[in-house]
């Protein structure tokens, strides 16, 4: 797939993603409050598996499962289904909001994990960054209760989970930097897909619920609308360079505000939108760091 060179349709096309995927991950609340976060994963891997081979037929070069690295692809999606096991969990016990800002903190594990699995040199820059966006976190902790006194578990828990599901997709992204120097991006999102459902179907006779027609529609919504949703992240990839389309995504803490203020009376605190703010200005200028070519001082880590 080309690269169109279009920043503006790239644009347009992460707003449009980003809205979609928190739309996804409000229909996953509705429906996580009886349906095993296990078994709505395995409907989303695989009612969007159509548009994986859309996206495949989009990218060229056909489909191709042949790879001499298997054990890597296994564990590429085994690190993708703890992740989203992670972010569907976290729905199902924290406000909207919450959820959808703590799993910004990617790229702060990211720049941490790429220390020891990578060995790359990390330096002031990121380490001051990745600290920010941990005192991020810790200020929506402390807005909801954390550390000051009797509060839900679930809530601390669930909070734990989608600072987790951070580790996992910053994994996941190493991985899939390590795969791409030998692998095609086809095989990659083949394997990913394919796999990620065999490890759902897995977990079926042991978390199945049957659902009822209401719910079965939402499961349905929840696959294509997130089917749809990566079709249009992989366009705008491909329309503009991914250092330019990152503040984009973050518009999703809007959206999860309003759609948890209309569907699930969601206020949330001025500690969210601090916490927030606080996270996805460190995200921010640690891709920004990223994008930097390393040509100012040779050996000089960003």
């Amino acid at each position: 797939m080309a690269l169109r060179h279009d920043a503006r349709r790239g644009a347009l096309l992460m707003l449009a993603a980003t809205a979609l995927f928190t739309m996804m991950g409000a229909v996953v609340k509705l429906v996580g409050s009886r349906i095993p976060f296990f078994e709505i994963m395995f409907f989303r891997s695989m009612l969007a598996l159509p548009v994986v081979f859309l996206i495949v037929a989009r990218m060229g070069g056909g489909v191709n499962l042949v790879t001499q690295r298997f054990p890597q692809h296994v564990l590429r999606a085994m690190t993708g289904t703890a992740a989203m096991s992670c972010s569907f969990f976290a729905l199902t016990v924290l406000p909207l909001a919450e959820q959808t800002a703590l799993t910004f903190t990617t790229p702060l594990f990211v720049a941490l994990l790429a220390i020891p699995l990578l060995g790359e040199k990390v330096g002031i820059h990121r380490f001051s960054a990745v600290g920010l966006g941990f005192v991020g976190i810790l200020v929506i902790a402390l807005g909801k209760g954390a550390f000051m006194g009797p509060t839900d578990p679930w809530i601390i828990f669930g909070m734990a989970v989608a600072v987790l599901h951070g580790v996992f997709s910053a994994a996941t992204t190493l991985l899939v930097r390590s795969l791409s120097a030998t692998e095609s991006s086809t095989t990659i999102v083949l394997w990913q897909s394919l796999l990620m459902i065999a490890f759902t179907a897995l977990t079926l006779p042991f978390v199945w619920v049957t659902p009822t027609g209401y719910e079965l529609l939402l499961l349905v919504v929840i696959g294509v609308v997130g089917g749809v949703a990566q079709v249009m992240l992989t366009e705008a990839y491909a329309s503009a360079q991914v250092s330019s389309l990152g503040a984009y995504s973050y518009t999703g803490i809007l959206w999860a505000v309003l759609l948890g203020w209309i569907f699930f009376g969601e206020q949330p605190g001025i500690a969210t939108f601090i916490g927030s703010g606080l996270i996805v200005l460190a995200a921010l200028y640690i891709m920004r760091r990223e994008a930097i070519p390393a040509v100012q001082k040779p050996g000089t880590p960003p």
